[in-house]
């Protein structure tokens, strides 16, 4: 069975820990409608890069 050899810093704990946080979406305005969607997904009103998807 594995045993570390030294108790590890909070530093080294708070790095690993930091893929756990919940981040927030960063928004964009799109070109033709105007309105505001999550980067890298269609409008509500079906607007993905400025082109019509639905």
């Amino acid at each position: 069975m594995a045993v570390q050899k030294s108790k590890p810093s909070r530093s080294k704990r708070n790095m690993r820990r930091m893929h756990d946080v919940i981040k927030q979406h960063t928004f964009s305005i799109d070109k033709i409608s105007g309105e505001t969607h999550i980067r890298h997904h269609m409008t509500l009103k079906g607007y993905y890069k400025g082109k019509k998807i639905f």
